[in-house]
């Protein structure tokens, strides 16, 4: 059983987002995936990276940790901000809902996470903050 690790934290700025999107997709490169899978990943990652940015800390000063580890072909992601948390997570979770219309946020994040990814989980307490596990098995496409 192959396994591997890495932690990365930075600023919650959106000049960030695509740091997280190329190193998490870098990250997982030693598994040989797809490009199908890499966009996948990097999609997923930027979304999550960017409501955690966007929704989390609302233009206040933190920080947004990753974490991902590689376990044979499974990719395991978890993406975590110490922001003001999600009131209703099911209600979040819903296409075309945002709190941010201003913005021209489209409201598609976690649809676009659960299309993308093969397991979505989000965990939100709020003034706490928010966690995003995200999996996706490597090379599952090409089994079948």
């Amino acid at each position: 059983m192959r396994k591997n690790e890495m932690y990365m934290s930075f600023l919650a700025d959106s000049v960030n987002e695509s740091l997280a999107r190329i190193t998490v997709a870098a990250f997982a490169m030693e598994l040989n995936p797809t490009m199908e899978e890499i966009e996948d990943i990097r999609t997923s990652v930027s979304e999550a990276v960017t409501n955690a940015i966007i929704h989390g800390y609302e233009e206040k000063e933190g920080m947004v940790e990753i974490h991902c580890v590689l376990l044979d072909r499974l990719l395991h992601i978890e993406i975590k901000d110490n922001g003001k948390g999600i009131p209703d997570v099911e209600k979040a979770k819903q296409p075309f809902y945002t709190t941010k219309p201003e913005c021209e946020r489209s409201g598609m994040g976690f649809a676009f996470m659960e299309a993308f990814m093969d397991s979505v989980k989000v965990e939100s307490e709020l003034h706490i903050g928010t966690r995003i596990t995200m999996e996706k098995e490597i090379g599952k496409v090409e089994d079948e």
